[in-house]
């Protein structure tokens, strides 16, 4: 699919939106900027590298993408200091750090980095920090987890790392910490051009459902993420059976696996088995770039959970919003922040305050069309792309400027 040009937004976004990122980038005119994470394929930071880089590069900033390398077992490691990131205890053994530093030596020696600005995402490069005397320029440190109440251990070991780096940027304000680092506050957005968000005709829908033998005429409830045990799929199996009792219905858990994440092969194994032979779970395992899929699943659901143990921002939640749905969502992380609880969505705490929700709307369509309109609202105000690319362009002005309390536009 052709990227977007910015004026192709227009009609989604005030005119004036455009106009303000173009002034902007004039401010930082032939700044370069690289970002650096573990995988092209699969999760939400790839997504929303894969739409940022290209607008940054239609307004003359010099952005670039690049990956690093890394084998199972360097990825295993890196899960369970994702887990300890998200509050999780884990066993972390000297030789799981010794495979971290290793591969992360490695990737010293062979990555590409020229003298640009870099924006390291996420704990998996973050040792690459050891190259910035030798590449010059700014170093950022962009964690995109719920880093609230992270496990002690993991968090002072990936500490000694953050100190290094020039800025931090985390999601949300309660995700930010008492550093001598600057930081700075950035919500991640969807593309609402993209394949997954643009919109679709009812006859794609329509497709997409005989494709996976999903019934048009019964309800669904649809969770979409990758197979993580912080997304906890068997919980919404739990939920879904409550809601059941009392309401005809069925449950769609579609999602994939990232390159990076060892973990969702075992936690498949986990729904599958709980679903057991339940002729409506309708458990998808779909490739990294299933976007119409995913698109059209979202359009065709009646409602919309993310019932996360740990979230650092919900992608997916402001998908099903821009699309108007009612989503049903845990009180946790960016959730709390994407969703006005009653108003754009709910917020829940306990399964059966899920399920409660669940029934309200199956049985109130007239209040599940409000929600979702208002939801959609929400999304294009707040968490459409444009705005995160201005939030990009403010950034670099803010590292071109440290000294300066304002900055003159």
């Amino acid at each position: 699919m052709k990227q977007p040009t910015l004026d192709e937004y227009r009609p989604i976004v005030r005119a004036d939106v455009i106009k303000e990122l173009r002034l902007l980038a004039k401010r930082v005119k032939g700044w370069k900027l690289q970002n650096v994470n573990s995988t092209k394929r699969g999760g939400g930071v790839a997504e929303i590298l894969s739409r940022l880089v290209p607008l940054l590069q239609e307004l003359e900033v010099e952005a670039s993408w690049k990956v690093i390398e890394g084998d199972t077992a360097f990825f295993e490691v890196t899960k369970a200091f994702h887990n300890a990131l998200h509050g999780r205890q884990v066993e972390i053994s000297s030789e799981m750090l010794q495979t971290f530093r290793e591969t992360t030596k490695k990737n010293l020696e062979t990555i590409q980095l020229d003298d640009s600005n870099t924006v390291i995402h996420d704990s998996q490069p973050i040792g690459l920090i050891e190259l910035k005397n030798k590449v010059g320029g700014k170093w950022v440190w962009r964690c995109h987890v719920d880093v609230s109440a992270p496990e002690k251990f993991v968090w002072e070991f990936l500490k000694t790392y953050m100190l290094r780096y020039d800025a931090l940027v985390f999601s949300i304000p309660s995700f930010a910490r008492r550093f001598p680092v600057v930081q700075f506050l950035i919500e991640p957005s969807i593309d609402p051009l993209s394949q997954k968000n643009l919109e679709l005709e009812q006859t794609a829908i329509t497709s997409t459902l005989e494709q996976y033998r999903i019934d048009p005429e019964k309800p669904v409830i649809l969770q979409v993420s990758r197979f993580d045990s912080l997304k906890d799929p068997v919980g919404v199996i739990e939920l879904y059976r409550l809601v059941k009792k009392k309401e005809e219905c069925q449950l769609v858990l579609a999602g994939g696996a990232a390159d990076d994440d060892p973990e969702g092969e075992r936690v498949l194994e986990e729904v599958e088995a709980a679903a057991a032979d339940d002729p409506d779970i309708h458990v998808l395992l779909l490739p990294a770039d299933s976007h119409l899929e995913i698109n059209a699943l979202q359009r065709a659901a009646t409602v919309v959970v993310q019932k996360s143990i740990k979230e650092g921002f919900g992608l997916t939640v402001t998908e099903a919003m821009w699309k108007g749905k009612p989503v049903v969502a845990s009180a946790v992380g960016g959730i709390r922040r994407q969703i006005v609880d009653g108003v754009t969505g709910f917020l829940i705490e306990s399964v059966e305050g899920a399920a409660h929700r669940i029934r309200q709307i199956l049985n109130d369509p007239d209040m599940a069309k409000g929600i979702g309109l208002a939801a959609k609202e929400m999304v294009r105000s707040r968490y459409l792309i444009t705005r995160h690319v201005k939030d990009y362009l403010l950034l670099m002005l803010a590292l071109k400027h440290p000294d300066e309390n304002v900055i003159e536009i």
